[in-house]
């Protein structure tokens, strides 16, 4: 990437880029919610909840934001910002005749309900269309989870279909509902050239 990728700004919110130094908060995180976060998310490995995982996966990261991988944020509260309270990522971004990426997130099982999710992923839209100029999001979720097929929608997220047994998580095959958004401002004409 030509640019850092830049901390961004809600009302409530600020979302700071994955980096090494966040890795005892975001254990912290992952210890609070490990309850919260298992139905929706992939068994963790034996090193998941220790510092060194954090700062390991922290660097690699900030590593995949470098190479134009991936763009992933911790959520803090303006008012208490050494507390992480969520997630928020675009991954698997591809360029050429794609100019896609994958969304995902997560929130502290407290602040569930109160908007903060949408502020932040609002950003983080914001961040693909408009600075990574991406055309297309993509954000898959189990149909079970009710909050997260119904942020996607107030975002503007259209369901596609389903894909039976797409993920394996929580020791099942999952299906998950594909949902995606585009850029209404797309600028085609780069990959015209």
């Amino acid at each position: 990437m030509s640019f850092d990728l830049p901390i961004l700004d809600t009302p409530r919110l600020r979302l700071l880029p994955a980096a090494p130094e966040l890795a005892a908060a975001m254990l912290s995180h992952w210890q609070r919610n490990r309850e919260h976060f298992a139905p929706w998310d992939p068994k963790p490995g034996p090193d998941f909840f220790t510092e060194g995982y954090w700062t390991k996966q922290l660097a690699q990261r900030a590593q995949a934001w470098r190479e134009g991988r991936e763009a992933r944020y911790a959520l803090t509260l303006r008012e208490a910002p050494g507390r992480i309270i969520g997630t928020a990522s675009l991954s698997n971004i591809v360029r050429g005749v794609f100019q896609a990426c994958h969304l995902g997130y997560g929130i502290d099982q407290d602040c569930e309900g109160q908007g903060l999710m949408r502020e932040a992923l609002q950003a983080v839209i914001r961040l693909a269309f408009d600075e990574l100029k991406l055309h297309r999001i993509q954000a898959n979720y189990q149909p079970q989870n009710i909050r997260s097929g119904a942020l996607l929608r107030r975002l503007g997220f259209v369901e596609e279909g389903v894909a039976k047994d797409y993920l394996f998580i929580n020791g099942e095959w999952r299906d998950h509902a594909l949902t995606s958004l585009r850029n209404p401002d797309f600028d085609a004409s780069a990959l015209l050239a």
